[in-house]
């Protein structure tokens, strides 16, 4: 028997106020399985099918059990450790490689690959 979420008071994600929601059941039967697997390009055999429908159904209990957690007045954070995110002047330039980087390329023009015409 799956669970039903109850959201309580309003959704606050990125300073928006979202309404409070009705409750729902978040799962996934055996159709919902094999669609996804269909569109990762994933070969699943119907023995599969039960084991990974447990496995899904337990990542989205997860994310609900998340969605419970109160994170009012939580910054976003990079890192478990307060550091300043390392900078570098945002200028163009060729690298200074630009012979290393053409130099294995089988055609090459002023630092520039030479490929062949595909467009008529």
């Amino acid at each position: 028997m799956p669970t039903v979420a109850v959201r309580k008071g309003p959704l606050l994600y990125g300073g928006l106020n979202f309404p409070p929601q009705r409750p729902y059941i978040m799962s996934v039967d055996a159709a919902t399985v094999r669609r996804i697997a269909h569109l990762a390009r994933i070969a699943v055999a119907e023995a599969e099918v039960p084991h990974l429908q447990g496995e899904l159904n337990a990542m989205l209990a997860f994310v609900e059990q998340l969605r419970e957690v109160n994170v009012e007045g939580i910054e976003p954070m990079t890192s478990v450790m307060p550091m300043e995110m390392k900078k570098r002047p945002d200028i163009v330039n060729d690298g200074e490689i630009a012979e290393d980087v053409v130099k294995n390329a089988p055609a090459t023009e002023d630092h520039f690959l030479l490929v062949p015409k595909v467009v008529e």
